[in-house]
């Protein structure tokens, strides 16, 4: 079984030509994708891990287009025959394969193949849980990447709706009885169908705003406190995007909705965890000005010499939902992946040589002497409001 950690050694002092070095990194793929059939479950697992950890870090278009048939049998061979843990790798892998490919014919036959396994999976009650929570997010990126008929789009929406729905108030009004794995997955399938919110039609959004908008606001009496977030974000993402079709927008229950965002946003139940309670907090003070003003707290993202804003619920959805997959290695895709770059309208590549960032860097010293800097001036003024503290209590 290969180490992870050595595919991506960086051989110094010359030893080795960058060419060699390729070649090694090259060899080391193959490996793990002749391993993802081996008959250990440990080492296909392994196996998959290592193809994951290769897609989140760097570009390997050419080297996965040629083996692209081969990666995706590997991994519907996965999806039907292994169990949880490898189910879930084979799923998050087939959404990396999709990214590496970019929207296209290549990625629209890896999808054309997987789809159908995904969404057996996901409908299957009896398939193994952590399987059907990797496929519902998955299938969700999959189908933003790779499906090319809208009506398809609308199709797996309605998968996810089978599955979120089930969380809405029971007819008498209480909340249904579901379990933390459970709840897990239908928050899985919200996040999935909010994602494709953001590429439906003024027509299709206006249907999802009638059908789904009044029974939405439910899922935030829920006991679990993703899916109470995960709700409150869909909700936000979607005044956002009815006030885009149209600016006079109005919600019937627009003031007992704000009372309850209001409410998560200032909660202080002594029943819920402080971590759970602060997170929260957060979260829905932001979700409160978004459908009290249409307001959203920007956040821009620095990456190699550019920067990119997170200025709408739409893109951070569609930021998340990537980072998710990719995870440390973002910031790389933003720089280099073509297909990541066309999605945040960032133009092509920026080419940088390495001079250029060598000048941008500061120097370890540099860095040592700011903080130490920056920590003799924070402890000075907390001295001194120490001191202040000190003397309004003496008379």
């Amino acid at each position: 079984m290969f180490i992870i950690n050595n595919v991506f050694t960086i051989f110094e002092g010359g030893e080795a030509s960058e060419d060699t070095a390729l070649e090694d990194f090259q060899y080391k793929l193959k490996g793990f994708i002749d391993s993802t059939v081996d008959k250990s479950a440990k080492t296909r697992q392994g196996a998959l891990d290592g193809l994951k950890t290769a897609m989140a870090t760097r570009i390997l278009y050419e080297f996965i287009s040629e083996r692209r048939m081969t990666i995706t049998d590997s991994i519907e061979r996965c999806l039907k025959k292994g169990k949880g843990e490898e189910q879930r790798a084979a799923a998050s892998l087939a959404c990396l394969l999709c990214i590496q490919l970019g929207s296209g014919i290549e990625s629209e036959e890896v999808f054309k193949t997987l789809k159908p396994i995904f969404k057996n999976i996901l409908a299957d009650g009896s398939a193994n849980m952590q399987a059907r929570q990797a496929v519902a997010t998955s299938l969700g990126l999959c189908t933003l990447v790779a499906e090319d008929d809208i009506l398809d789009v609308q199709a797996t929406m309605e998968c996810f709706e089978n599955l979120f729905t089930r969380a809405y108030l029971k007819g008498d009004g209480t909340c249904p009885s579901i379990s933390p794995q459970t709840s897990q997955l239908y928050v899985n399938a919200l996040l999935s169908w909010a994602l494709l919110l953001t590429i439906c039609s003024a027509n299709q959004l206006k249907d999802v705003l009638k059908k789904h908008l009044p029974r939405l606001p439910q899922l935030l009496q829920s006991d679990d406190v993703n899916m109470r977030i995960a709700a409150g974000e869909t909700i936000a993402l979607l005044f956002e995007l009815a006030r885009d079709i149209d600016s006079e927008f109005e919600f019937v229950e627009w003031d007992e909705l704000c009372d309850k965002l209001n409410a998560l946003a200032t909660d202080c139940n002594k029943h819920r965890a402080k971590t759970d309670k602060r997170k929260q907090r957060s979260v829905f003070r932001d979700v409160l000005k978004a459908v009290e003003e249409g307001d959203f707290q920007s956040e821009t993202i620095r990456f190699g010499t550019e920067r990119m804003s997170i200025d709408s619920w739409v893109r951070k959805r569609t930021y998340d939902t990537f980072r998710e997959f990719v995870g440390s290695g973002m910031n790389y895709h933003l720089q280099a992946n073509e297909f990541i770059r066309d999605v945040f309208e960032l133009g092509p590549p920026i080419l940088v040589d390495s001079a250029t960032m060598k000048a941008m860097k500061i120097s370890r010293f540099e860095r040592h002497l700011h903080n130490s800097a920056a920590f003799k001036a924070r402890t000075k003024a907390r001295n001194k409001f120490r001191d202040k503290r000190v003397d309004v209590g003496e008379f």
